[in-house]
């Protein structure tokens, strides 16, 4: 498990992660705004891929009600969610 960090190695994770476990046409030109799910990266199988990442290595556990694309649609929103989290 990653002990709290700041959103810039939230970030780097993230992008870490979904890089290494999804096919990304450009890596290099994946903004952290860019939707996944809207890009086709990131699917509803994907989601419980990225869910299963967000609980295991980085120690959170993910709500039924958190699947939602305002905590999970891009790199951005999740370190958002992963920030929300370790606050709360």
């Amino acid at each position: 498990m990653i002990a709290a960090a700041p959103t810039a190695d939230v970030r780097a994770s993230l992008r870490h992660f979904i890089l290494d476990n999804f096919y990304v046409a450009n890596p290099a030109s994946l903004s952290d705004e860019a939707s996944l799910l809207d890009s086709g990266i990131i699917d509803s199988t994907g989601v419980l891929e990225l869910v299963g990442f967000l609980e295991h290595d980085l120690g959170l556990t993910v709500a039924d009600a958190e699947l939602v694309p305002e905590n999970l649609d891009t790199i951005s929103r999740l370190a958002a969610f992963v920030d929300r989290k370790r606050s709360a």
